[in-house]
């Protein structure tokens, strides 16, 4: 995606933040103080602030983006707002990360763009910890093709089913 296409989605979601709070979707994840969080896919940032809330100053979020701009907004937004306890990575798949380190991996509106959602979902999985949460969320999908996109290769299973969201737990 080129910086003009960049720029025009962040402006995009800023007005679809302003009209549904991503907060709404973040409580279905069961996210709590002290929580360690990886934001996979997370644009220009939309749910750091209200994660920045939830985890609170104990917890650790990660926002990972394939696009080095998306990294750079992600960065002014959290040094405009005070937050110090994000860190950022920028990648397409390689997470690196330990294994079994983070409590809650928001999946939310890319999994229908991956060009290897395999390899990402296997990436996922070694980094999630065994009672972790994979929140799952895009509105370019139909149920059961989320079903299967997540499930299929046998590493998730489907824990509940929110307004909002999917959550996934490890197998």
């Amino acid at each position: 995606m080129s910086g003009v296409g960049f720029r025009l989605m962040a402006l995009v979601l800023r007005v679809r933040d302003f009209l549904r709070p991503r907060m709404d979707l973040l409580k279905e994840a069961g996210i709590g103080t002290g929580f360690c969080v990886l934001d996979y896919g997370c644009g220009p940032g939309s749910y750091i602030e209200p994660l920045a809330q939830l985890v609170g100053v104990s917890g650790v979020i990660y926002a990972l983006d394939i696009h080095p701009l998306a990294i750079k907004v992600v960065q002014n937004k959290a040094v405009r707002n005070g937050i110090t306890n994000i860190k950022t990575i920028e990648s397409n798949c390689n997470i690196g990360l330990p294994d079994n380190h983070v409590d809650v991996v928001l999946l939310y509106d890319i999994f229908h763009d991956l060009s290897r959602p395999d390899d990402v979902l296997r990436e996922l999985y070694r980094v999630l910890k065994l009672s972790g949460t994979l929140s799952f969320s895009d509105h370019h999908m139909d149920d059961q093709d989320i079903l299967t996109g997540i499930t299929k290769k046998g590493l998730f299973k489907l824990s509940t089913k929110g307004k909002k969201t999917y959550s996934f737990s490890k197998v």
